[in-house]
């Protein structure tokens, strides 16, 4: 399972493990799974789309532009906001 933290100024959004989850990159839409290589990228204003399992059925989460990093300890995604769907 992928460690995921959604982040805004104001607080801690999510703190989960999850399957997987897709960022809305500045390049384009990633795909971020457990073991992804380290990366840090801006966000666009978009939807994060969060799977809890493999097959489940995904959750979207709106955000505000932002940062996005990929390490060992998981996901990190810091948004200036954020709001469910």
């Amino acid at each position: 399972m992928l460690h995921f933290e959604l982040v805004t100024p104001e607080k801690l959004v999510r703190s989960e493990e999850v399957y997987m989850v897709v960022v809305p990159g500045t390049e384009g839409d990633l795909g971020i799974l457990n073991h992804h290589a380290p990366m840090m990228t801006t966000v666009r204003d978009g939807t994060l789309t969060v799977f809890r399992e493999e097959k489940g059925q995904p959750e979207t989460i709106r955000i505000v532009g932002g940062f996005a990093e990929v390490n060992d300890k998981g996901l990190t995604v810091l948004a200036e906001h954020a709001e469910a769907e």
